[in-house]
């Protein structure tokens, strides 16, 4: 039986985020400063879950409207394992099998750490 973040689905251009508690520091070096954290305007956290991006409307095919069309994306940079940091006045905050998440528009991000040593483990 699959659990809860097994089975969400996140729609459109919105990323499923478990935030970070306390200081950060990154592998690659990034340090946040302690006044970013008392502020608490911005947040850190790694992404669990990414939307599949912007629908694109579709051109109207006129001559065959009986066809299923299926919806396209632009696809959003946003890779699960990515450290997010985001401002936490956009992000809606939710509680799954007792774990604390955040559910955040892409506009909210506003830096993504990738770290290349760990998506390939």
């Amino acid at each position: 039986m699959l659990g809860v973040l097994e089975r969400i689905i996140v729609v459109g251009d919105r990323v499923l985020i478990k935030p970070q508690m306390g200081e950060v520091r990154t592998k690659s070096g990034l340090y946040l400063p302690p006044g970013v954290r008392e502020n608490e305007k911005v947040q850190t956290g790694y992404v669990v879950r990414v939307g599949p991006g912007y629908l694109i409307p579709s051109a109207q095919e006129w001559d065959e409207p009986w066809k299923p069309r299926e919806p396209r994306y632009i696809p959003l940079q946003a890779r699960e394992g990515d450290l997010a940091i985001y401002l936490q006045r956009e992000a809606i905050e939710l509680e799954l099998e007792g774990e604390r998440y955040v559910v955040v528009p892409y506009s909210a991000i506003l830096l993504l750490v990738r770290d290349e040593e760990l998506l390939e483990e």
